[in-house]
């Protein structure tokens, strides 16, 4: 054999195993999206388009309501230069264990002295730079406030009124709570780790040892005379949000007290909490039992950098989205092209949303999920992705509908059901809302019939996460917000 025959048929095997592998680089691609019974895209059966994406973005004007569970965010946020500032303060009701009797030593309680008084909150993680120190002091709240226990508040709520004196203050580095700390009393030496212990004026443990057993009866007698404490953030410190729960064993109100008992100080201790307590039908001091608590978690946004620019820019097609974890803001995703395709099987449908360098994005991490959902026109009403977020046993498939980022930043939505819908029955195109709530109410499309509200639990933090997106008009084109379809002609 020749040379020059020797090299064509070597270039001819080569062109066929680059087709093959461009054949392979289509069915893995379409493999990637989902499941395997996505058929390979060549062009004559399956093919594969990109829809463009119209992408705005908008503040909320309504805020999440807390729950009894949640954690609560305490702190301040003064250095994003891509979203602005942030200041997260904490209420809550704290109640003795059980009602019925005083919760000190009440046959001596002409000799009861305060010894101190710590607040002990249980920490549950961070949002920003942990090393630089916040500052909190505590408060108590006003008895003529509105705040009281059985009770939860939005986030935008008011600041509740409180009692001038100031009871203690912590300056800490988020960085150094989960250190081992020791505490040390009396024939009671203990190490605790993951709280932040702030030491209160003794004023509030003598104010509580006065009440009488009729303070202390019950419920809504306590808190009548104490509505609970106010955690507040100096808003000139910090640059981080630390989470706390209040419905941990671990966040307590502890009293350390003397008792004098046959001329000897015995040392001892009276305790509040926030967690619910359960009935103990068999002692009777537990009735009533303390119900489930108040609490409030107040968190102010003041919007600056690129985000607010981006907000009053007028501009109905922004190329970069800016999405904060509630309470914060969302943008709408509109895809006009997809009003104007046939109808079709559609194999698969994926929103495809990138996240783009943005400044401090090292410190100010992205949300741990984004969701989508869609909204009517009059911008009314808000639809769940009911075909698509919920499999046909009727359960809710967050790992199914996306929503969270891998390792290269990317978040892909499967809205396959919705597209398909589209296309055949020639349901709404609406607008789709991307954002990052607590906690959302929706309700199902009006062609459900369906018009009660429901409730999805989305992230668990408030205001921990912020991410800024290529959108729809991105100068890189290869990394611009897109509807992926695979699809069959019919």
């Amino acid at each position: 054999m020749n040379k020059s025959r020797f090299s064509l048929l070597f270039l001819s095997i080569l062109s066929v195993f680059l087709l093959s592998l461009s054949a392979c680089k289509k069915i893995n691609e379409s493999t990637e999206l989902g499941y395997d019974l996505i058929p390979p895209i060549d062009g004559v059966n399956t093919f594969d388009t990109s829809l463009s994406i119209i992408s705005d973005n908008f503040l909320f004007n309504d805020s999440t309501e807390t729950d009894f569970a949640d954690d609560l965010a305490i702190g301040t946020i003064t250095n994003d230069p891509e979203f602005g500032t942030t200041r997260a303060d904490a209420y809550i009701t704290l109640r003795p264990i059980v009602y019925g009797g005083v919760p000190f030593l009440t046959r001596v309680m002409d000799s009861l002295t305060v010894d101190s008084v710590v607040l002990q909150l249980a920490y549950k993680g961070a949002f920003g730079d942990t090393m630089t120190p916040l500052t909190y002091t505590v408060q108590e709240v006003d008895d003529n406030s509105d705040f009281h226990d059985t009770a939860f508040y939005r986030y935008s709520h008011p600041d509740f009124a409180l009692e001038p004196l100031v009871l203690g203050s912590k300056t800490f580095s988020i960085s150094q709570v989960n250190d081992s700390i020791p505490v040390i009393r009396p024939r009671d030496t203990t190490k605790v780790a993951n709280v932040v212990r702030i030491t209160l004026n003794n004023y509030l443990g003598t104010r509580l040892m006065s009440f009488d057993t009729t303070g202390y009866k019950d419920d809504s007698t306590f808190k009548e005379r104490f509505k609970g404490l106010a955690i507040k953030s100096d808003p000139g410190t910090g640059n981080a949000l630390a989470y706390f729960s209040a419905n941990d064993v671990n966040t307590k109100l502890t009293v350390y007290y003397k008792a004098r008992i046959n001329g000897v100080d015995s040392s001892s201790r009276a305790e509040f909490v926030h967690i619910y307590v359960a009935p103990q039908t068999e002692v009777k001091r537990t009735a009533p039992v303390n119900f489930r608590h108040g609490q409030a978690n107040l968190i102010k946004r003041t919007n600056s950098g690129n985000y607010a620019a981006y907000l009053a820019n007028g501009n109905p097609s922004d190329d970069q989205v800016y999405i904060r974890t509630a309470p914060g803001s969302y943008a709408t995703l509109k895809v006009p092209g997809l009003s104007g395709l046939p109808n079709a099987v559609v194999h698969r449908a994926e929103l495809i949303v990138y996240k783009i360098p943005s400044a401090l994005d090292n410190i100010f991490t992205p949300p741990a999920r984004l969701f989508l959902d869609k909204i009517n026109d009059a911008g009314d009403s808000a639809y769940v992705f009911h075909k698509d977020l919920y499999n046909n046993s009727g359960a809710l498939q967050f790992n199914v509908f996306g929503g969270t980022p891998d390792a290269n930043g990317i978040y892909k939505f499967n809205i396959s059901r919705h597209v398909q819908d589209v296309l055949t029955r020639k349901d709404p195109n609406y607008a789709i809302r991307i954002y990052a709530p607590m906690r959302t109410r929706l309700y199902f499309p009006p062609i459900t019939g369906q018009k009660t509200p429901f409730e999805y639990q989305v992230l668990t933090q408030p205001a921990n996460g912020r991410v800024v997106l290529a959108g729809g008009n991105y100068p890189d084109a290869s990394r611009r917000m897109r509807l992926r379809i695979i699809y069959s002609k019919i």
